[in-house]
This record gives C-alpha cells, sequence and structure tokens, in this order.
C-alpha cells in the first residue's frame, strides 16, 4: 500500500518555522534528523504557547516514546516551512499526535509523520494522567472521527 501525503486540511494548528543553512547536508537538501526537531518544536509550541505546559515546573511532563516520518519532497534552506499537527489519538496518560511539514506555500505534505508522548510524574517519572488543562487543549485539535 502506497502512503500518501496529506494536505493542510488534514491539520488542526500551525506553526511557521524558518529553515537554517546548517539544516542543509551534503545532499543539498534539509537532514532527516531535522524534521523530528520540527516534530518536536511545532507540538511542545503548541503547549507552552496555550499555558499548558511550563517547561521548568509542571509537575506531570510528556517524554517522547516514539516518532516516525515519512518523506515526500525535499526541503532546503532558505525555504520558508509550516508545521501542521493534531491529535490523532488521546489516551489516559498518552496522546499520539500527527505532524505534516509544509514547503513555502504548498497544499502537499513535504513530509509527515507522527509523535507519540506519555504523560509522567517529574520526579518519579511514572506514567500519570494527562492533566485536565492539558486535556482539554489537546482535544481543540483532535482530529474529527472519519
Amino acid at each position: 500500500m502506497k502512503l500518501e501525503a496529506k494536505r493542510r486540511r488534514d491539520f488542526q494548528h500551525f506553526d511557521a518555522i524558518s529553515t537554517r543553512w546548517m539544516d542543509n547536508d551534503v545532499y543539498g537538501h534539509v537532514n532527516n534528523v531535522i524534521y523530528y526537531s520540527w516534530f518536536d518544536t511545532v507540538v511542545n509550541q503548541f503547549l507552552v504557547m496555550n499555558g499548558a505546559l511550563d517547561i521548568e515546573h509542571s509537575p506531570v511532563i510528556g517524554l517522547v516514546i516514539e516518532t516516525q516520518c515519512n518523506y515526500f519532497a525535499p526541503v532546503a534552506f532558505p525555504d520558508r516551512i509550516s508545521a501542521g499537527v493534531c491529535v490523532a489519538k488521546l489516551g489516559n496518560s498518552s496522546v499520539h499526535y500527527e505532524v505534516g511539514i509544509f514547503r513555502q506555500d504548498e497544499d502537499v505534505a513535504s513530509a509527515q509523520g507522527h509523535f507519540v508522548h506519555v504523560y509522567v510524574d517529574r520526579a518519579t517519572r511514572k506514567p500519570s494522567a494527562i492533566p485536565a488543562n492539558i486535556r482539554i487543549l489537546l482535544s481543540s485539535i483532535q482530529r474529527p472521527p472519519t
């Protein structure tokens, strides 16, 4: 089964992220590891900017337990990109995000993947229920059921 690139309409929240000269590799395009950084950025920026996560003091934090990315078209500095995110599944202590990377103003993703957070107690690192304020925020970008 061939995986198809998603479109902007498949995501509920977007952030603009600048490519940097150092993101390009010797092959003339953004290196694959940078995409994972963009995934992390769009998810955590959404949480921080909406007051759901205090990086230094929140008693419950999300740890990444899984990421995956598929690439469809190259991105290179100085492209402008936007990263789209939605919640595909919201569990008791985990959230499965889907992320799309869009080059310039294109409608079709250049890359897409997923990112899974498991929420844990900051001190003990034992799984914890997603706090109510975070759950409400995550629900606001949850993909409608199909």
